[in-house]
């Protein structure tokens, strides 16, 4: 089984270097860095770190680019690879030192499509571990999880359901919905580690109460188009 891990980026030079760097050291079979037209150093510290390991066992770096969009990057990304599995990271994300095993023990059983790993936040508060675990719960319950959780699925079920919908917002929860119809979906206990940052800047209290509103329109019918600009809006 080969695994392609996919990470679309967009002005994310402070971040995405311990990212790559981190995620090239797991063994996974390719990396693929699919870039929405950054105005920042993005584009350059990847290419650099790609032309630095080269000759290095970690695994093969390659900086693609895309339409900006996440679904279309990550769709973008998904032709470029070669795995029998696609791993959507975020660039803010750190996976476990046991990733690659545990989605491989995951597919071991046939009847797995795809799924997610658990979710803690990189700073350590009260407040962050109730979130994470309100957002584990909530996801195992429901089946569906979000980006930050780093989605992984069977190529051909990927093809199968035309890739991620081309939508501005909640292309994550969209496809984990529709992930769901194809199969057995895997809740990982291993533990991605993702950044706290998006909570501190916006604060605790408004961000739960966006997120949570968000959510609850996009469940309710609303335009993921409308609820975009109002994202745009109220950030």
């Amino acid at each position: 089984m080969t695994i392609s891990v996919i990470i679309p980026t967009l002005n994310e030079e402070r971040t995405i270097m311990a990212t790559v760097a981190q995620t090239a050291a797991l063994g996974f079979n390719e990396l693929i860095v699919v870039d929405g037209g950054s105005s920042d150093r993005t584009p350059l510290l990847v290419e650099s770190y790609r032309l630095s390991t080269q000759s290095s066992p970690r695994s093969p770096v390659r900086l693609i680019t895309a339409p900006r969009g996440r679904a279309s990057q990550m769709n973008e990304g998904a032709t470029a690879g070669r795995g029998d599995v696609l791993l959507f990271l975020h660039a803010d994300t750190h996976l476990p030192q046991d990733a690659k095993t545990a989605i491989e023990a995951a597919f071991s059983d046939q009847r797995i499509v795809g799924g997610r790993f658990d979710i803690r936040f990189d700073r350590p508060s009260i407040w962050g571990r109730m979130i994470s675990r309100m957002m584990n719960w909530r996801s195992r319950v429901s089946g569906i999880a979000t980006g930050d959780q780093a989605l992984f699925v069977r190529r051909p079920i990927f093809e199968r359901m035309g890739g991620f919908a081309d939508l501005p917002l909640m292309e994550d929860v969209d496809f984990s919905r529709r992930l769901k119809r194809m199969g057995k979906t895997a809740a990982l206990t291993s533990t991605v580690t993702t950044s706290f940052r998006r909570w501190e800047q916006q604060g605790l209290v408004q961000t739960i109460l966006l997120m949570w509103g968000l959510r609850l329109l996009y469940w309710m019918g609303m335009s993921t188009h409308t609820l975009h600009r109002w994202y745009r809006l109220v950030r």
